[in-house]
């Protein structure tokens, strides 16, 4: 059977490492799927959900606050901003920071702390709605 070996990592951890038969992700442009041979890619990836098809047919899934992705035909690099694993995910603790970034977002003033708030609101929108879908 034909794999490809997966990395996912942030700036604080190794999350993931291991052969897989498919990867899921969100690209910049929508959902990308990877094959093992994939061609060489290089592309942002969007706040949202990495599903990593095991070779005994189990799954892995890893939240990403967006990052970057490397594929190689037999190598996929995810270079997350954040990632967490899917059991390590707190529904409370992603609601709270939500509202505690909202309240924020009323406060703030400068054009690059409202964009970096807003994208902080956006990614824990996503990460929320990931958590539900996952509880389902």
């Amino acid at each position: 059977m034909s794999t490809i070996f997966v990395d996912v990592v942030s700036a604080e951890d190794a999350i993931f490492s291991g052969s897989a038969k498919f990867i899921v992700l969100p690209g910049q442009e929508g959902e990308l799927g990877i094959l093992p041979g994939h061609v060489p890619l290089i592309t942002r990836i969007r706040p949202g959900a990495v599903r990593i098809e095991m070779e005994d047919g189990t799954e892995e899934n890893v939240f990403v606050a967006g990052g970057i992705l490397e594929v190689q035909p037999d190598r996929v690099t995810v270079l997350a901003d954040t990632a967490i694993r899917s059991k390590d995910l707190d529904e409370a603790k992603a609601a709270k920071a939500l509202e505690e970034a909202k309240i924020a977002r009323q406060n703030v003033q400068s054009n690059q702390e409202i964009a970096k708030l807003e994208a902080n609101i956006s990614a824990l929108a996503v990460q929320l709605a990931f958590i539900k879908r996952l509880r389902r």
